[in-house]
């Protein structure tokens, strides 16, 4: 399973790796796209992403939600009805979504944010793949 991890204490509240995801998957430099999502506690970093736990997956009654073969938890956007139900589901609030947008969006585990981070904080790490 991939799955993207965030080393708190090297972590400097940059933002890069936002700015990097928003560009990659929607063209803009808004933070509001990202599928990262660094939060600033007093100085200390903590980034809000997916661990690709999969609890979305059973909850999803359109069947839009699915472990590919690489064990991340992804999005089908044809089958996929915009209930946003897996939005308010999620316990750790790393599904997101946008007013102008069809469908939610999270952290796929691309590796483009941790290119995009100067201080080596973000790592996607292979592991073996989570039944669910």
């Amino acid at each position: 399973m991939k799955v993207l991890t965030h080393k708190q204490e090297l972590c400097t509240g940059c933002l890069k790796c936002e700015v990097a995801c928003s560009q990659a998957y929607f063209k803009t430099n808004d933070p509001h796209y990202s599928a990262i999502r660094i939060i600033d506690n007093n100085n200390t970093f903590r980034a809000r992403k997916c661990t690709q736990c999969g609890e979305c997956i059973d909850m999803c009654t359109a069947h839009a939600i699915y472990r590919d073969r690489n064990g991340v938890v992804r999005i089908d956007k044809k089958k996929c009805v915009g209930c946003l139900g897996c939005v308010g589901f999620c316990s750790e609030l790393v599904m997101f979504y946008a007013d102008d947008l069809e469908v939610p969006f999270k952290c796929i585990a691309c590796n483009i944010c941790v290119k995009a981070c100067p201080e080596g904080a973000l790592e996607v790490l292979v592991s073996q793949v989570k039944e669910n």
